[in-house]
């Protein structure tokens, strides 16, 4: 199935620097907004006390607030989840494992007693230490290196370098992208996030994989009859069908996550929903143009040299080789030097 014409050529990478500039617009902005107020960290990176609760009705934020402070607690976080029928209330105090219940049931009945009247639940009670919380931070930016050096090192083999540049420059857009969303957004920056951002990164890679191969394809077949932004140009456009319905079956799904998956996985589809629309761009925006960064083709008469790609020129050169050592081009020789003699 189809969904553009065979024959489509649209310029993208014409549209590159209109695409790089919104993309730095946008990581320019998600970075200053979490240079100014920071990620919302989950219980798991910070350590503290989590409380989530279902009223009967709705409650204010701001008067849910107060009522925490007057139980002594200082600069509680409070906050909707999923539809807005239930609320995180996040203090700073450790509370141990023995201990949970009780606090929780005085935090409960003093928001009882200030909304009186209101059927209030109490749904569950997590609390982790702030050691702990620093090396689960520590361990979660230590494996998005290693994925990406991983990522480098195995484009870096199955292609060139240059690739491997282009593939991990895209994969840092897709993360940056990510955060900024997941910032301004107010969602609380988890372990399902996390889980999610390394989700985005194999997604986004594949795509991009897809994409190299057939500008490596189309190098081959056309490096003597266009230029290096042409072949770009057509591999983009030749996959082009591949990764709509890629994109768009993979998003669908997530989709239906988002909106009817429940407050417990609603960060975790929405870091999902916006990485896959990311990552697509990304393959096509930011991961193929950036070639013609590393790698600037010498275009004589319209015609791609041989020097804009030394794997080819090699390959060429042990084919050429080959030949000229066939038994058959061998004996041709022969012939032609016995009748060079006789003449």
């Amino acid at each position: 199935m189809q969904f553009v014409k065979p024959d489509i050529n649209i310029d993208f990478v014409g549209k590159r620097k209109i695409a790089i500039l919104i993309s730095a617009v946008v990581i320019a902005a998600g970075l200053v907004y979490m240079a100014m107020f920071g990620l919302n960290y989950g219980i798991e990176f910070k350590g503290g006390t989590e409380i989530r609760i279902k009223p009967n009705r709705p409650i204010s934020i701001k008067q849910l607030r107060k009522s925490v402070v007057k139980l002594g607690y200082r600069s509680p976080t409070v906050q909707t989840v999923g539809s807005s029928d239930e609320y995180l209330i996040y203090v700073n105090k450790i509370i141990k494992s023995t201990q949970s219940k009780g606090v929780a049931d005085k935090i409960i009945n003093g928001i009882r007693k200030s909304f009186s009247g209101n059927s209030i639940d109490l749904r569950s009670v997590n609390s982790i230490g702030p050691k702990f919380g620093k090396t689960l931070k520590e361990k979660a930016i230590l494996s998005i290196i290693i994925a990406t050096i991983a990522i480098l090192i195995y484009v870096s083999i199955r292609f060139r370098f240059r690739f491997a540049i282009g593939a991990v420059i895209a994969l840092i857009h897709d993360v940056l992208v990510t955060l900024a969303f997941i910032a301004v957004f107010h969602f609380q920056f988890t372990l399902q996030i996390l889980a999610a951002i390394l989700t985005i990164i194999g997604y986004s890679l594949n795509d991009t994989i897809v994409v190299y191969d057939r500008i490596r394809e189309n190098i081959r077949l056309h490096k003597k009859k266009s230029t290096f932004i042409k072949v770009i140009n057509k591999a983009i456009n030749e996959t082009l069908s591949r990764t709509i319905l890629t994109s768009g079956t993979t998003l669908l799904v997530v989709a239906v996550l988002f909106f009817f998956g429940g407050a417990v996985i609603h960060g975790f589809s929405f870091a999902l929903l916006v990485g896959i629309v990311s990552g697509t761009y990304s393959s096509i925006y930011i991961a193929s143009p950036i070639l013609l960064i590393f790698k600037k083709p010498i275009d004589i008469g319209g015609n791609l040299e041989a020097s804009n790609n030394k794997e080819i020129s090699k390959q060429d050169k042990i084919i050429d080789q080959r030949q000229k050592n066939s038994p058959a081009n061998k004996s041709k020789r022969k012939r032609s030097q016995k009748v060079a003699y006789k003449v």
